[in-house]
């Protein structure tokens, strides 16, 4: 289960360098990222952030696109969780309209809950005693789908989402980096920001119900 952002169109893009990667890519955030991918990221951050600011002034620089960025109400990040099971080659990425700042929504499926998991495509999940069931769509089908779903044990997704918040933990130390070089009075402005915005610190319940720091 992986962290990812959708990228947008950065090829005329010019405030600070960005990874040569084709828009609409599903970028997975974590430690392993190289700088270039975080300043993609953070281009796509700026972007579709800036399209529900109202805000029309142009940006001359990576400092006024920072603070346009850490003016919005709230960090919206287009994206959500990717899960891929290698033993049946089955992947479910997050349908249209889906955000990764929901990512923490996936707890309520230890309580029999069904998060948001967006349209075109519209992924399906299904509870099954012990395990949860996913297909890559079909969530609006009246009968589930007749492919072979992945599934997760309801007793690991504890887990594999405490996993999943170390990956952002690491793209959030990235970022800290990135900023330093970038934008260094920004810096710290722009992890807390993105640190509450996405709901990446804070602690996530264990197996046991206690909280993992």
């Amino acid at each position: 289960m992986d962290a990812v952002l959708e990228t947008v169109d950065t090829a005329d893009f010019s405030f600070w360098p960005v990874a040569d990667l084709p828009p609409y890519r599903l970028l997975t955030l974590s430690r392993r990222m190289s700088l270039p991918e975080v300043g993609s990221a953070l281009a796509t951050l700026a972007d579709y952030n800036s399209r529900t600011s109202g805000d029309d002034r142009p940006v001359t620089d990576a400092g006024e696109q920072i603070r346009r960025l850490l003016e919005a109400e709230k960090v919206i990040a287009p994206g959500g969780l990717l899960i891929h099971h290698t033993g049946i080659d089955v992947t479910v990425s997050p349908g249209c309209c889906c955000g990764l700042e929901d990512w923490r929504e996936w707890l309520d499926v230890l309580t029999g809950e069904t998060p948001w998991l967006g349209h075109d495509p519209s992924p399906r999940i299904e509870h099954a005693d012990t395990v949860i069931r996913l297909w890559p769509d079909g969530g609006d089908a009246a009968q589930a789908p007749s492919a072979r779903p992945l599934e997760i044990p309801v007793g690991d997704l504890a887990g594999i989402l405490q996993s999943v918040r170390d990956d952002m933990q690491g793209f959030l130390s990235l970022t800290e980096q990135w900023a330093a070089g970038h934008v260094p009075s920004l810096a710290m402005d722009l992890v807390t920001r993105l640190d509450e915005d996405l709901a990446i610190s804070a602690p996530l319940p264990s197996d046991d119900g206690r909280h993992v720091r």
